[in-house]
């Protein structure tokens, strides 16, 4: 998309050097906020609840990505997001003790809200899927189809149906960072 076809989708934000695919979908783009060097794919999703979505910069959202629901969903600085990761903030109750559809009254269903939140330098594998009230700390990574149900702590390498940590992720990346600012005159 051209700088005035983004502008004109009325997001809250819009950073620099930011490259939206015109066959990604935003809903409820006021409640969206995006960073400096951002770019999403085809076929991404963004649907923004109350708590909206804030992604920071230098993001990547590869294709048939999506992040959806009503908590608050933040990607911080450095975030890339592999092809078919969906990120959700909102959950229906799969108990059988309500219904679940969103054509339906809220009365009839008991679709739960929890925040989302992913730090720096986080990356998630293809195919994985994020569930409503998790943190991943600084420098998390999610090993391909993974289900992150828990938070994940710094620097950990995640993987598995739900995801554990398997390993500790090297930290060089940090120094990197630096540099690259250095480079970049930041």
């Amino acid at each position: 998309m051209s700088r005035t076809d983004i502008e004109k989708l009325g997001f809250a934000e819009v950073g620099k050097n930011v490259k939206l695919s015109d066959k990604a979908s935003f809903y409820n783009c006021g409640k969206i906020r995006i960073g400096n060097n951002v770019r999403i794919d085809d076929f991404c999703v963004l649907s923004a609840g109350i708590g909206g979505i804030k992604i920071g910069s230098n993001v990547h959202l590869a294709v048939y990505s999506s992040l959806i629901g009503a908590g608050q969903i933040i990607l911080s600085d450095y975030c890339n997001i592999s092809s078919r990761v969906s990120i959700y903030s909102s959950n229906d109750d799969y108990t059988g003790a309500a219904m679940t559809n969103p054509t339906l009254p809220a009365e009839f269903t008991n679709v739960t809200h929890a925040d989302v939140h992913l730090a720096k330098h986080v990356i998630i594998g293809c195919g994985s899927v994020v569930l409503p009230g998790v943190t991943l700390e600084e420098g998390v990574a999610i090993g391909a189809l993974s289900l992150v149900i828990k938070d994940c702590l710094a620097f950990g390498i995640y993987a598995g149906n739900p995801a554990r940590r398997i390993k500790e992720r090297k930290r060089e990346l940090i120094n990197l960072e630096e540099k690259f600012k250095l480079f970049s005159g930041l």
